[in-house]
């Protein structure tokens, strides 16, 4: 049987096992899907540990899909590379293999929803692994990009590195109200009592805002649809990240219907469980 996973700290929110595990059965593939806890600190002793007790694959979360990329250990390929992040790993008789495929999974998103990114300002507010995967992959798209973050130097680091503007999170009520598409490449609105990023009277009718949050409706999606604006949320980002995942280790096409309704039905039993 083969053994696939994901590492991240937290990880109790993680949808992807029962994604996996759906999609892998729908397959016919004899394998199982987990969620480890694993820190910064231990990434590359879970990583060799993976390899050497025979793991086929592992997705990387929250906050190691940076860090992944400071490993001699791994070998990214030229869009992790370029990215300078990794969600997703392969082992093979090559070693340790690095890719990226969130760029991937938010640009169908927004297709699907019919947002359009070519030609139009996109504001990301923040700059981790999944901030630099989204913002690379829209601009190459054609989408004007700002991005804003705690540290003005990330945001300014990243900026430079797609030729992007920078800025400031103290700014981003301003940057908010000029941009047609607003997406929140933070773990902001994850858990309920979160602080806002940005108050209800920050959106109009015309924008789309799309948070790659997917385990709950966050306020930031709930204040956008209330304005009138498109509000997106990151379900169908997992979906199509996770396809273009098990496409990597496989070799075959994934059943992205089969792994939406396995997200939507474990949202809506962990929704029932609370209620």
């Amino acid at each position: 049987m083969k053994i696939y996973g994901i590492f991240g700290d937290p990880i109790e929110h993680s949808l992807s096992p029962a994604m996996q595990n759906a999609a892998l059965k729908a397959m016919g593939i004899e394998a199982c899907y987990h969620a480890f806890r694993v820190g910064e600190d231990r990434l590359e002793d879970a990583l060799l540990g993976a390899q050497a007790m025979g793991f086929s694959g592992l997705n990387l979360t929250i906050p190691l899909k940076e860090k992944a990329m400071t490993m001699g250990v791994l070998k990214p390929d030229p869009l992790a590379r370029d990215i300078k992040a990794v969600n997703t790993i392969s082992f093979s008789d090559r070693g340790i293999l690095g890719y990226n495929t969130d760029g991937w999974g938010a640009s169908l998103a927004l297709q699907e929803a019919g947002v359009s990114v070519r030609g139009r300002k996109v504001l990301i507010i923040g700059a981790g692994g999944a901030a630099r995967a989204i913002a690379y992959t829209l601009k190459q798209e054609g989408a004007e990009i700002l991005i804003a973050n705690r540290s003005i130097k990330r945001a300014e680091e990243l900026a430079a590195q797609i030729k992007a503007a920078g800025y400031d999170i103290s700014l981003l009520k301003s940057l908010a109200a000029r941009s047609e598409i607003i997406i929140n490449c933070t773990s902001v609105g994850m858990r309920e009592g979160d602080p806002r990023l940005l108050e209800p009277d920050s959106f109009h009718e015309g924008q789309a805002v799309f948070d790659i949050v997917y385990n709950r409706e966050t306020e930031l999606l709930q204040d956008a649809r209330r304005a009138g604006a498109v509000a997106l949320d990151g379900v169908m980002m997992l979906v199509y990240q996770g396809a273009r995942t098990l496409e990597i280790w496989t070799g075959r096409k994934a059943p992205a219907a089969v792994m939406e309704r396995a997200v939507r039905e474990a949202l809506a039993a962990r929704k029932k469980g609370k209620g």
